[in-house]
């Protein structure tokens, strides 16, 4: 009992701003699976329950979406559908590429993407998507999955941020609806992870549950300030999660050299 306290007042507060943040712009695990492994979890068993902790914040967060209309359906369920074959070709892949490799192509993407957002301080304000030709649209969406869930099944860190970007640069949805889009798609494959991890064990319910409760709140709050306050919140967040996605992938390389 002693042991799952101490965890939790480490990991409570860091799930409570997981969910914030997730909510908002993706990229919650950057905080909440560092805290899992701080409290002195092991690796296995600390992605496993921080899976089983995320996906609750990312439940309430998408029902918010849902209930706001702010998801487009059709798009978000291409993507699923293809982000599953597209995860087990990255896991696959994983296989035979050295993680370096994608430290290295990330290190050079993440500025770059960081520099195209401030030159390009419209992006995901207009309605594009209703201007584009329904087959065209879907199998945009449909490679943004399995493109998307590919770097999941590989890497994964920030694999629901860059889903976002893509909704909104290359679908053409607003942030807001790009937002949504990401969370239902996120929310299928993270099921997924965490029927996986609760077959083989690998989850700490003791402190998972009351996480989880936290990062429900951290969703709530997190999605109503992107459905209130739209691209002026978003944005702002967006490039947070962005430069703390490239600390850790350049702490992650520097570290293993």
């Amino acid at each position: 009992m002693q042991q799952v306290l101490h965890t939790l007042l480490l990991v409570g507060p860091m799930a409570f701003l997981a969910g914030v943040v997730d909510a908002i712009a993706g990229g919650g695990g950057l905080i909440l699976l560092p805290a899992y492994l701080a409290a002195g979890l092991p690796a296995h068993l600390a992605v496993g329950t921080n899976k089983c902790t995320s996906i609750a914040g990312t439940t309430v967060a998408t029902a918010r979406y849902i209930r706001q209309k702010k998801l487009y359906w059709p798009a978000a369920l291409a993507a699923a559908a293809t982000a599953f074959p597209g995860s087990y070709a990255g896991s696959l892949l994983n296989l035979y590429v050295p993680d370096r490799t994608m430290h290295l192509v990330l290190m050079v993407l993440l500025p770059v993407i960081g520099i195209a957002l401030a030159f390009h301080p419209t992006l995901g304000e207009g309605g594009r998507w209703q201007r584009m030709p329904r087959r065209r649209l879907m199998a945009v969406c449909m490679g943004i999955g399995f493109v998307l869930g590919a770097y999941d099944g590989f890497f994964g860190p920030g694999s629901g941020t860059f889903m976002m970007l893509c909704f909104a640069a290359l679908a053409g949805f607003d942030l807001v609806t790009a937002n949504g889009n990401s969370k239902l798609v996120n929310l299928a494959t993270n099921l997924a992870s965490v029927v996986a991890f609760a077959r083989a064990g690998s989850i700490w319910y003791a402190a998972a549950v009351p996480a989880a409760l936290c990062a429900m709140a951290g969703g709530w709050v997190g999605s109503g300030l992107a459905l209130s306050r739209g691209s002026k919140v978003i944005r702002p967040v967006y490039y947070a999660v962005l430069a703390l996605l490239l600390g850790k992938v350049a702490f992650d390389f520097f570290g293993k050299v």
